[in-house]
This record gives structure tokens, sequence and C-alpha cells, in this order.
């Protein structure tokens, strides 16, 4: 790893739906000082979005004395974000979906989250806790990967 210093951000959520929307602006002020483009930095809210609310229903379950918590830690040419949960895990990833099929009705419309995280950001992992518990997905959206 460089000599660069690392900025570290930790927020804790409620496992309640609407508060991925604290964590979004939290990574979104973050980028905007590492100087990420507009549009990747709407790119990672989304991604964002998805993994606190894939914590809050499918880690936590929904249970309000749960939290999800999202560390930011802004290096010199990158953003690495952990969305935490008190959940197990998946143990193997969902089968791809058919999006037309979805956009059609004929499929749940739910279940494309994974998808679109990994579609949004330049590396997406999602880690069990050993313990059964404290799993995370870590996403890393880089400054050096941005279109022109």
């Amino acid at each position: 790893m460089s000599n660069a210093k690392t900025a570290t951000v930790e927020v804790r959520l409620p496992s309640r739906l609407g508060y991925e929307k604290v964590a979004m602006s939290a990574a979104s002020a973050v980028a905007k000082l590492m100087g990420f483009r507009e549009d990747r930095i709407e790119d990672l809210k989304t991604a964002i979005a998805e993994a606190c609310i894939n914590a809050i229903e499918h880690g936590n379950r929904l249970n309000e004395k749960l939290s999800v918590g999202v560390v930011l830690s802004a290096g010199a040419d990158q953003l690495e974000i952990k969305v935490i949960d008190d959940g197990s895990g998946i143990t193997k990833p969902p089968p791809k979906p058919d999006i037309d099929r979805k956009m059609h009705g004929e499929e749940d419309p739910r279940g494309i989250g994974m998808f679109l995280i990994q579609a949004l950001v330049d590396e997406a992992e999602w880690v069990s806790g050993a313990d059964g518990r404290s799993s995370y997905v870590r996403l890393v959206i880089r400054l050096n990967q941005q279109a022109a």
C-alpha cells in the first residue's frame, strides 16, 4: 500500500428503510472531496443505496435493534466502501436476472441489486462473517477508471 494517508468516515444506520439516504449523502460528500466526476458520484450513490437496502432487508431482516455500518475509506486514488450488517451473508450469488423478463413483468422485478451494484462500481465483493454475523459488501470506485 502507498504512503498516502487514508481518510475514514464511519456512519451507523438504523435498520429502517429510508436511512440508506444518509449513507448516499456521506459517500457523495467524500467522493466530491476526492474529485470524482458527478456521473461517477451518481453511480456510487445508487450502488450504496442498493447495498444498504440489502443489508437492512436481508442482512438485518428489518430488525431495528440491529444497525448497518457504512465505512468510507478515501485513499489517494480510490474510495472503498464497506456496508456491514449482522446477517450471515450470502452463500452463493443468485442466478443472473433476465432483465427483459423483469421489465415486461414476467419476472419479479426484485433481485437485480447485486448485478446493478457490480455494474456501477469498479469492484464489488460480498464477504460472509466467519461467525455467521458481521457480513459485508465491499465496493471500490477508482478515480483513474473514469471514462472520458
